[in-house]
């Protein structure tokens, strides 16, 4: 059990990490407190740009930059230090080196390169390591639930994202859906963008709705690759996805296996997909298996006759269909956001 200025500097560990989504991919995203034996904060920061300091380092620096000596102190940070050569040198050796006597980590590092590696080293340097509760853990995890998908499945964690009406309506029958949700539901929606390497979406979306597909409502260092499925080789050249900021690939024509694509995808280090898209393309990540997350946004209106929010193959019977478990049903100024993943 940790004390609780442990635990508070956890927390505000994880708060600075949440300050490095749309910034550190394809790494995670990770924060870090240093304590002094006091319990007053030293040092803090996050996790920069790949190829970047690392959260420890970041917090080091503000220490010094404070005049602070962190000889003696506690290292609290949202995921095993690294332990190996990558773009930057191992964050658990700048951590030894600069005296630190204690690190708490909120979750080891899914990275086989690092896995548990980084705390055997503090470890053996003499450095006294602790482990947070579970309640933390999960946290630490959620926040890279992407970059585990990646480490410990080859792919990324895949994001359906879609505004509904109350009876499961995305657009009137001729495809206009002009907004269906409110000004903070759909910047809400942006900030999950901004989570996201990628940004999913089929042709049929890009000649209906022709839209852009970018995080521009909160404020992102870095915009999604927006990647369009184009089987018929239909995309107008003056779409709007393909415009800046940011760049697009066009997929096709011809068939691409979706299993393929996000192997492919992992492989190119993306962490999350964020499938924005209609109701065939919707139908077909669903029907592959490759969901991993449903964000509805589901507003107060009845539309009636209208486009579904995917295109399902008919059941034998109920005991067939794919169960879903609510993870939150949260208010979104006047709409409803509910994310679920499978059961």
């Amino acid at each position: 059990m940790l004390f609780p200025p442990l635990q508070a500097a956890l927390q505000r560990a994880l708060a600075l990490a949440e300050g490095a989504i749309g910034l550190t991919d394809p790494n995670p995203r990770v924060g870090c407190v240093i304590l002094a034996p006091d319990g007053r904060e030293l040092g803090s920061g996050h996790t920069q740009a790949a190829g970047q300091a690392h959260a420890e380092v970041m917090a080091l620096r503000d220490a010094a930059a404070r005049g602070h000596d962190v000889r003696g102190a506690t290292a609290v940070v949202t995921l095993e230090p690294c332990s190996h050569h990558g773009r930057t040198p191992p964050c658990c050796d700048a951590l030894i080196n600069a005296g630190i006597a204690r690190v708490v980590s909120a979750i080891q590092d899914p990275n086989p390169a690092v896995a548990g590696q980084g705390l055997a080293r503090l470890r053996a340097a003499g450095v006294q390591v602790d482990e947070a509760d579970p309640a933390i853990a999960t946290a630490a995890r959620e926040l890279n639930i992407g970059f585990f998908s990646r480490m410990q499945r080859g792919r990324p964690f895949v994001r359906v994202k879609s505004a509904v009406s109350l009876d499961g309506r995305t657009a009137l029958p001729d495809g206009r859906s002009h907004w269906i949700t409110g000004d903070a539901a759909r910047a809400d929606g942006h900030a999950w963008r901004r989570r996201a390497g990628v940004i999913l979406t089929g042709m049929g979306t890009v000649l209906a709705d022709n839209p852009r597909l970018d995080v521009r409502l909160v404020p992102t260092a870095h915009q999604p690759l927006r990647v369009v499925l184009d089987p018929h080789g239909q995309m107008p050249t003056d779409a709007r996805v393909l415009e800046a900021p940011g760049q697009a690939r066009v997929l096709g024509p011809g068939h691409v296996d979706l299993a393929q694509l996000m192997q492919d995808l992992g492989a190119e280090g993306i962490n999350e997909v964020h499938v924005e898209a209609g109701a065939r393309l919707t139908g077909a990540v669903l029907a592959a298996g490759l969901a991993d997350e449903l964000l509805i946004y589901m507003a107060p209106l009845l539309i009636g006759p209208g486009m579904p929010l995917a295109h399902l193959q008919e059941l034998a019977g109920l005991d067939t269909a794919t169960r879903w478990q609510f993870l939150e049903a949260t208010p979104i100024g006047q709409d409803l956001r509910l994310r679920l993943r499978p059961t």
